[in-house]
């Protein structure tokens, strides 16, 4: 596989180190999950429980080899260093200083190892004036812009469906991760990153943020392309409480629907800047939408060149077939849910491990034998 001997070790709780390190696993890298003394990775203990663990924890951490060290300690320290020594990569999301304060930080790592690629993951970064400041992801997409702009029909802010500053966090960090391991091929010289979940989130804006640079006013979401200021990019509800998606803003797709409503004296409309001079497309929309169920929308777009789908629920998506064809529901030998890969190579693909580690499984085989499995 891609990284078939890459040695990582993770010293991440919850959710964007894991995730990282588990796209890397997934892909052939010898993953160490070095856990917190005590009750450990505390998604071990959250959410719903199924076969008597996480499913959280095991759609995060499986296929990793799992150690509890106490960093404080001689001996957790003496154990940290054995496997630094031979790393390629370390992972940390501690707050900013932790690891320095505790002695593991980048310097003192790449004084007996050179080619390490450190990465610390972190709300605001390492520097700035929020570096010091306890956020999880709401907090950071609320300080990043994001949840004002996620507006309900009712004009309040609405918390976001998705852990975005965390998932953007995440691939942030392993796109300059795996950056740096090409720069390390090729000079022998690692590096160390410093990814803010708030800066991965502000650099995905280029789509949103034109008009605060073009004119220096603030977005009125609901007049903005992406919250549904377009009538061909928004939500509509059905005869039957349903809802439905028009999500293609390009003149030709609304020139494809109108037509076959018999209503292309409506698509100059569509032709002009999102706002409310889309509008009245808008309430023809809601109005024509409320004339079928959900069901029945779904069969009239069927085979028609508009961009539509359904509204569903998350279970809805991880029961279609589509996802089970694509491999990104599968299930273990006990019938336990595992959400895939979505990293699809032609060559080397990667290989699932469903298995999870028991709390500090691995410690005596670790010391033993450092990074040989």
């Amino acid at each position: 596989m891609k990284l078939s001997g890459l040695k990582v070790l993770d010293l991440s709780l919850f959710l964007p180190g894991p995730m990282l390190t588990l796209m890397m696993a997934d892909h052939g890298a010898n993953v160490i999950k070095v856990e917190p003394a005590g009750e450990g990775e505390p998604t071990r203990h959250l959410g719903y429980m199924k076969s008597g663990a996480s499913i959280w924890f095991r759609n995060t951490q499986r296929g990793k080899r799992s150690i509890q060290l106490d960093l404080k300690s001689d001996d957790g320290k003496a154990v940290f260093w054995s496997l630094a020594r031979e790393a390629d990569v370390i992972i940390e999301a501690f707050r900013p200083g932790v690891v320095d304060r505790l002695g593991v930080g980048y310097g003192t790592v790449k004084a007996v190892n050179p080619g390490i690629v450190y990465c610390s993951i972190s709300a605001f970064g390492q520097e700035g004036k929020y570096r010091e400041k306890p956020a999880h992801d709401l907090a950071i997409q609320a300080m990043a812009g994001l949840v004002a702009h996620t507006e309900g029909f009712d004009g309040n802010p609405a918390p976001p469906g998705l852990v975005a500053g965390d998932a953007l966090g995440s691939l942030t960090a392993l796109s300059g991760v795996m950056m740096a391991l090409w720069r390390k091929d090729r000079t022998g010289q690692g590096d160390y990153l410093d990814v803010s979940m708030l800066d991965s989130l502000m650099a995905w804006t280029p789509n949103v943020s034109g008009k605060i640079f073009a004119t220096g006013e603030d977005i009125i979401p609901k007049h903005e392309r992406p919250f549904g200021g377009q009538a061909m990019n928004s939500l509509y509800e059905c005869k039957d409480g349903g809802w439905v998606a028009l999500g293609g803003s390009e003149v030709k797709f609304a020139r494809n629907l109108l037509s076959a409503w018999e209503r292309l004296d409506l698509l100059h409309y569509a032709e002009i800047p999102p706002g409310p001079g889309q509008y009245p497309l808008r309430d023809f929309f809601r109005s024509k939408f409320k004339e079928k169920t959900r069901a029945e929308w779904e069969a009239w777009f069927e085979g028609r060149d508009i961009c539509f789908a359904p509204v569903r629920t998350l279970k809805d998506a991880f029961e279609d077939d589509a996802a089970k064809e694509r491999g990104m529901i599968a299930w273990d030998e006990a019938g336990n849910e595992i959400v895939g890969t979505p990293l699809r190579f032609k060559e080397e693909p990667g290989v699932i491990d469903p298995t999870i580690a028991g709390i500090d499984e691995h410690h005596a085989q670790i010391v033993a034998k450092g990074w040989e499995t």
